[in-house]
């Protein structure tokens, strides 16, 4: 089984989109093991991701719950899988040693040339210094992992830069997308600005696949994936299916935009799944009416009812933001995939077969 740890409810930064709300609250020890023992009850294996507020906020916490769910993995026979998301402000390389061994696959929240403008600590001093020198460590010690990128309105200007600096770098693997909620306010100007910024990193990104270069951009790369192979529902968002967070007090939630909403508590890591509460909220979610007739409906995030609340407060609504992005995004990766295509690029061909 998969869970989100939201191990505590603090963080060190006060990023401008973010909409969480923070409060002196940490996962307890007791709950941080059962929630590893129901990891372990189901499947064929565990995966943990941690999370926060920032997670390394409560580092020897995760440290704790490594040793028990190897200990675990010894005696059940189940694979471990782990990863955590951070702002990456508190990683040293002792850290660092202890998530390689463990296989951990690290996500490093950084906004690249636009971090300042977005991504501040808590007394509003800028990060950027400190994460760049935070990532050529972790690039160093865990080449592999990938850099998060949320662009904010006010950043707008910088997204092709920002990938484009990511990417020098080291960072092979890029996940991206624009801010949601009710903390940024999107404007038509924004978006055709939006708009130019992905020409330019279609352009970045066809170099590279012409190159033969490895670069995967979460945003290209799934739209073009379905352009050319069709929708998978097995990868959609699922409430409570895919990636069950814990709440700090231990409480299963269909996913992270409803925790505190008992409607959508799923049960908790010491009772255990609520397997019936589960099944019945799977079968309300659906395509929101608005999309029905939409063309484009099998190739947009539409089900993502996480997403839908943040924007609309509805779990089956689209925002207009969310609508003209994905139009936009569908729109440049189709002409950028059939370019590609039409070239007759053995990298593409091997890419996406």
């Amino acid at each position: 089984m998969n869970f989100t740890f939201h191990l505590t409810e603090q963080c060190n930064m006060d990023c401008a989109y973010c909409i969480r709300e923070k409060r002196s609250r940490r996962m307890s020890e007791k709950t941080l093991k059962a929630a590893c023992d129901l990891a372990f009850s189901k499947g064929n294996s565990a995966g943990i991701c941690f999370f926060g507020g920032e997670p390394l906020l409560e580092r020897e916490l995760i440290e704790k719950a490594l040793d028990y769910c190897q200990q675990l993995s010894a005696e059940t026979g189940k694979p471990f899988y782990c990863k955590m998301t951070t702002n990456g402000t508190l990683l040293d390389e002792g850290f660092l040693h202890r998530a390689k061994k463990a296989g951990m696959n690290i996500g490093l929240s950084f906004d690249g040339l636009g971090q300042d403008i977005s991504r501040r600590y808590a007394d509003g001093r800028g990060s950027f210094a400190d994460v760049e020198r935070i990532a050529k460590m972790l690039l160093k010690e865990m080449p592999d992992s990938y850099a998060m990128l949320t662009l904010s309105p006010d950043a707008v200007r910088q997204y092709a830069d920002s990938i484009k600096y990511l990417y020098g770098l080291g960072f092979r693997k890029i996940t991206a997308t624009i801010a949601y909620g009710w903390r940024v306010k999107w404007t038509e100007e924004h978006l055709s600005l939006l708009q130019k910024e992905m020409l330019k990193l279609s352009d970045f990104y066809s170099e590279r696949v012409r190159r033969g270069e490895y670069f995967f951009f979460s945003p290209f790369d799934s739209k073009i994936k379905e352009c050319i192979s069709g929708m998978n529902p097995a990868e959609r968002c699922h409430l409570g299916f895919r990636q069950m967070p814990v709440s700090v007090d231990g409480k299963l939630y269909a996913c992270t935009q409803f925790i505190g909403d008992e409607d959508y508590c799923l049960g908790d890591v010491f009772s255990g799944l609520d397997t019936a509460k589960q099944i019945s909220l799977a079968k309300r979610s659906s395509m929101p009416e608005s999309c029905r007739t939409c063309a484009l409906n099998k190739r947009c995030t539409n089900s993502c009812g996480c997403m839908n609340r943040m924007e609309t407060g509805n779990e089956n609504e689209v925002s207009p933001l969310q609508c003209a992005y994905e139009r936009m995004l569908i729109a440049v990766c189709d002409e950028l995939a059939e370019m590609l295509f039409q070239e007759n690029l053995e990298s593409f061909q091997k890419r996406f077969a």
